[in-house]
């Protein structure tokens, strides 16, 4: 996916009134190749914590899970991209949008 297709003026997340509307300007949000590397790596270790928690039956791996995805991820706005998160303004498309770009950057749909 092209990641200049989209507009690049500030919008307000809360404007949009789909996710199909909201994803292009999440993957303005997230440009930056780092910032984007850090939200997969978020994302794969989230994912080896959901496993882990159901495996070892320990539901406190969910917690680390959670750590591990927001913080790489917010390392990645707030060192890299230089943006505070949509998460901030739109937790649950932002949330959509992080499997969303997990999902493209897999397929190849995203640069890694």
């Amino acid at each position: 996916m092209d990641l200049s297709a989209a507009p690049t003026n500030p919008t307000d997340p809360r404007a949009f009134k789909s996710f199909a509307e909201f994803y292009p300007f999440y993957l303005t949000e997230h440009s930056n190749r780092t910032c984007r590397r850090l939200h997969f790596v978020g994302s794969t270790l989230s994912l080896l914590c959901v496993a882990l928690a159901v495996a070892a039956r320990q539901p406190w791996f969910l917690l680390v899970g959670l750590l591990c995805g927001y913080g790489f991820a917010w390392v990645g706005h707030f060192g890299f991209e230089k943006n505070k998160p949509a998460s901030f303004k739109r937790p649950l498309y932002s949330f959509m949008g992080d499997w969303a770009m997990y999902r493209d950057i897999w397929r190849g749909r995203v640069p890694f």
